[in-house]
């Protein structure tokens, strides 16, 4: 059988077909199988308290050899971090998601509007939810303020990751290169991650906090925006290019 001849053969054309709609599709929930069960794992430990060993000595990376007050208590660079921290927290995270979930509502592409407010307000639930139940203990070295919710998982990690890696899965969709594609990812995986770093600095949370924050976080995104994608496909939610500008009539 020549090359020409495989190409065109029915087996090959199914294949691709495959590889081309449902392969990426599989492929996140092979992903987001793994993230939970990263969380599940963390978490578990936790409960049997068999990784504090690991916490203690992370954070002591990170405070060791230094007052009560933590590393570096005061200076800019403390300030920086605690700028850092803020892009995850309650406040700051609710105007994004109102400013962006208006903007989408009122540009009439609402199916992408719908995806932000299911992710952010799902994430948010199961932050809360899951601090509820675990209730862990806060590290006694945090500085930064007062924290009023329990330490497991940490909601700056999780909200952070569902936040930003939505809202950067979005701007991909839009972007018309595959350059600027990877550089929406790309800066909402890294916001993520210096979010989450601040959190160790201000030694508000344990390190398993942050990977189980992270872990659920980005599975959450995932599988939100992997849904938005099969419903795009099967023509339940319009695409970003779907809505056309109506000019004003004569």
């Amino acid at each position: 059988m020549t090359v020409e001849k495989l190409f065109d053969h029915p087996l090959y054309r199914r294949f691709g077909s495959f590889v081309r709609g449902e392969a990426p599709v599989l492929a996140a929930v092979a992903i987001i199988g793994g993230l939970v069960l990263a969380f599940l794992g963390v978490a578990e430990l936790v409960h049997e308290g068999e990784i504090e060993a690991f916490d203690h000595a992370v954070l002591a990376m990170f405070h060791q050899g230094n007052a009560a007050g933590g590393i570096a208590a005061t200076g800019w660079f403390a300030e920086m971090v605690r700028d850092i921290t803020a892009l995850g927290s309650f406040v700051l995270l609710t105007l994004i998601f109102i400013g962006v979930v208006g903007y989408l509502w009122m540009a009439r592409i609402r199916g992408a509007a719908i995806l932000v407010a299911v992710s952010v307000l799902g994430g948010s639930l199961l932050s809360n939810l899951l601090k509820a139940g675990y209730n862990r203990p806060r590290p006694d070295i945090a500085y930064a303020a007062e924290q009023f919710t329990a330490s497991f998982p940490s909601g700056h990690a999780l909200l952070s990751a569902v936040t930003y890696l939505t809202l950067g899965a979005l701007l991909a969709r839009f972007a018309p290169s595959r350059r600027l594609r990877y550089f929406s990812l790309g800066a909402a995986i890294f916001i993520t991650l210096i979010v989450g770093l601040s959190r160790l600095y201000l030694g508000v949370h344990y390190p398993s906090d942050v990977i189980a924050g992270w872990s659920l976080g980005a599975a959450w995104a995932l599988l939100c925006s992997t849904v938005a994608l099969v419903m795009q496909r099967r023509g339940t939610v319009e695409t970003p290019t779907d809505e056309k500008e109506v000019g004003p009539t004569r």
